[in-house]
């Protein structure tokens, strides 16, 4: 699968620069007992999918293959693993960035 995570490639840090003028800012909150991401905004291509997200953090967090990552935007609603980041940004980023909540249980929704 081409767009398999890689944690150093996939996302980067949101330190700006004019290759990354097209990526959306992403940040990423941890909810109940999953482990923290230190580095909590990144910079993400806008035409990856949720799905890949989640695969993304399953991967950086070094999680067993049978437990799951569930994303929340802004606390309310859980998006389809289809939708795509830009879709989500431009209806719900706030301050220029797209709030994702990710848990190992479903939270809220």
């Amino acid at each position: 699968m081409a767009d398999t995570p890689e944690p150093q490639a996939a996302l980067t840090t949101s330190t700006p620069t004019d290759k990354d003028a097209s990526k959306i800012c992403v940040l990423l909150n941890a909810t109940g007992n999953v482990p923290i991401i230190k580095k909590r905004t990144w910079t993400v291509d806008p035409n990856k999918t949720v799905s890949w997200i989640q695969k993304f953090i399953h991967k950086y967090l070094k999680l067993d293959a049978n437990e799951q990552i569930f994303l929340y935007v802004n606390q309310t609603f859980a998006p389809a693993p289809d939708q795509i980041i830009k879709n989500l940004y431009e209806c719900h980023g706030t301050n220029g960035k797209l709030v994702l909540y990710y848990c190992k249980n479903q939270a809220w929704g």
